[in-house]
């Protein structure tokens, strides 16, 4: 991150609101469900009047469809911005279906693991992969058009990866993937790739096909899958980080952060809290948001998620284009694409970023959101109740 961005960082074109902490699902690659916040303290649609325009907002959890007022949250935001994602576990298929009738332009990714046994067993609850499928199937027969599975690659699952993609080519929907990441947001510290030869050869795999596409979309999808595979070797950035200009996060209780990837171990800090400005320009634009953005600049860790690398991969594009139209050529003359010298491109960015290095006065710090709640029966029988 260059000196002017952090001193001149403009207005920001992506947001991911996390609406909840809630969540029925049980993932092993992720705690949030432990650690839950409270629907009375949870950010309301008025308190998010006072945002921006977007060209993108991502609406996530937790599980967004456990919060009885999300349509309330995304009426606000549709009128603030050109596209609205829902991430969700698609459990909750008839409220899902029910906010498409209303939004019909609204886009919805499915988080799904794996086929049915896999994805079950990853996320905590049976059932969960029929759900999802049912969720984009009743999708797909409505006419929405911006549907698609999303898949978190771990331990156990990229050869599923590969049979999810398929699937989702053969019903004619978005496929978006990543590789789980440690943060406070995830509540982890322990997710690493043990089986990094097999996982990488997936992605690689996953590469070849989607360059064999004919939409240019699925070849730019290449080169970030292509970033996975240098996260996981350990690798710095193919480009660099700047969370906190193009995109931000919010929490559900109003703090703002530049993403879902820090860490108490390397660094953690707010830019502000929502609730405490009259307007958002003055927290954006606030001393407090500039030193989190010179944190940022020298951030040790080498996160590669969509929410951070879609931004710089728009911002640089030229490098993105430039090993996209290289490995087209090889794949339309049937070559394999070589991962062994992955690109680390130099646009100005602070040399210490992304070198993993790590503070051990704050090795044993663990991951927290600093927000304690404890979930009552009756929150546990609406989260999973089916109207």
């Amino acid at each position: 991150m260059t000196y002017d961005v952090v001193e001149n960082p403009g207005m920001p074109t992506d947001v991911s609101i996390i609406t909840t902490y809630r969540c029925q699902m049980r993932c092993k690659m992720c705690n949030i469900w432990e650690n839950p916040t409270d629907a009375t303290k949870e950010l309301t649609p008025k308190d998010l009047e006072k945002l921006p325009g977007f060209k993108f907002v991502n609406v996530t959890g937790g599980e967004p469809f456990v919060r009885r007022d999300l349509e309330d949250i995304v009426e606000v935001m549709y009128r603030k911005s050109d596209r609205i994602v829902i991430s969700t576990s698609g459990y909750h298929h008839k409220r899902i279906f029910k906010m498409a009738e209303r939004f019909p332009n609204i886009g919805i990714r499915v988080s799904i693991e794996g086929l049915s046994q896999r994805n079950d067993d990853l996320r905590g609850r049976e059932g969960g992969f029929d759900r999802g499928l049912k969720t984009v199937l009743g999708l797909r027969d409505m006419g929405v058009k911006d549907v698609g599975f999303g898949c978190t690659v771990s331990n156990k699952n990229s050869e599923d990866m590969l049979w999810l993609y398929e699937l989702s080519k053969t019903m004619n929907m978005e496929f978006a993937t990543a590789t789980f990441h440690n943060s406070y947001y995830f509540h982890r510290d322990d997710n690493v790739v043990d089986n990094k030869d097999e996982v990488i050869d997936d992605f690689r795999e996953l590469i070849e096909r989607l360059l064999k596409e004919n939409h240019p979309k699925s070849w730019f999808r290449a080169f970030f899958n292509l970033g996975l595979i240098n996260y996981i070797r350990g690798g710095k950035r193919m480009l660099p980080c700047q969370a906190g200009t193009a995109n931000f996060f919010i929490e559900p209780y109003g703090d703002v952060f530049p993403c879902n990837g820090l860490e108490e171990r390397y660094w953690k800090e707010s830019m502000g809290n929502l609730r405490d400005y009259e307007t958002f320009d003055e927290l954006w634009f606030s001393e407090q948001a500039k030193k989190v953005r010179q944190l940022v600049s020298t951030c040790p860790k080498n996160c590669w998620m969509v929410g951070t690398a879609a931004p710089v991969m728009k911002k640089y594009i030229k490098h993105p284009v430039g090993w996209v139209v290289k490995n087209k050529l090889k794949s339309m003359l049937g070559k394999p694409i070589c991962i062994d010298e992955i690109p680390h491109y130099d646009v100005g960015q602070d040399s210490r970023q992304g070198d993993l290095r790590l503070d051990e006065s704050k090795a044993a710090v663990p991951n927290s959101t600093g927000h304690e709640y404890t979930l009552t029966q009756v929150d546990l029988a609406d989260m999973l109740a089916d109207e």
